[in-house]
């Protein structure tokens, strides 16, 4: 599979052979990461990818893509779908940056990309959270062109259907209107400012 491109990123899918690596914590020469990559976050998406190829095959394009600066080619965090569409067509995301990443509007960019990439894969649902203190977080799910679509007492739900309607303003519909929670990595908008 291909590279997504956008001005500034790179999102690469994430291999089976390179999401061993990262699980060990032994990159290659050609592995390009930079001091607090990968995060825990990232590791564990890798773990998951992996469970998902063992038992059902390969999930992608519908897996994890590491996300890279197109400057210098280093590994900034990850994003990505946790695992292929449900029934209903509907995915749910998630995606973080190291530290050093953060507020360079890079996640939004990221995020905005991978929502183009679901469009294109006739994706009628992609569905994503935030904890309600995670500000930042929330800021670059709506930069990204996500809606609100409701919350709980801990997370706050976003989502973005095939015609850019949330599920309220889409009235019924095939999809199952309840909210379906999204994991985040660690570390997922967790800057000092917003992202977008």
């Amino acid at each position: 599979m291909d590279d997504l491109v956008t001005a500034r990123l790179i999102l690469h899918p994430m291999t089976t052979i390179e999401a061993e690596r990262m699980v060990a914590g032994t990159p290659q020469d050609s592995d390009r990461w930079p001091p607090g990559y990968p995060t825990e976050g990232e590791v564990k998406s890798a773990e998951d990818f992996l469970n998902r190829c063992a038992h059902s095959g390969n999930s992608q394009p519908f897996g994890p893509y590491e996300i890279r600066r197109r400057e210098d080619g280093q590994a900034i965090g990850g994003l990505g779908f946790h695992g292929p569409p449900d029934d209903s067509g509907s995915v749910t995301i998630g995606y973080g940056l190291i530290p050093s990443a953060r507020g360079n509007g890079y996640a939004s960019e990221a995020l905005r990309e991978l929502l183009r990439f679901a469009r294109a894969c006739g994706i009628a649902c992609v569905k994503g959270d935030a904890d309600h203190d995670n500000i930042a977080s929330q800021r670059v799910m709506t930069a990204a062109g996500m809606l609100p679509a409701g919350e709980d007492d801990r997370v706050k739900y976003y989502e973005i259907v095939r015609n850019g309607a949330t599920a309220a303003e889409a009235g019924p519909r095939t999809l199952g209107d309840a909210p379906h929670r999204a994991r985040k990595r660690e570390g997922a908008g967790n800057d000092k400012g917003p992202d977008p």
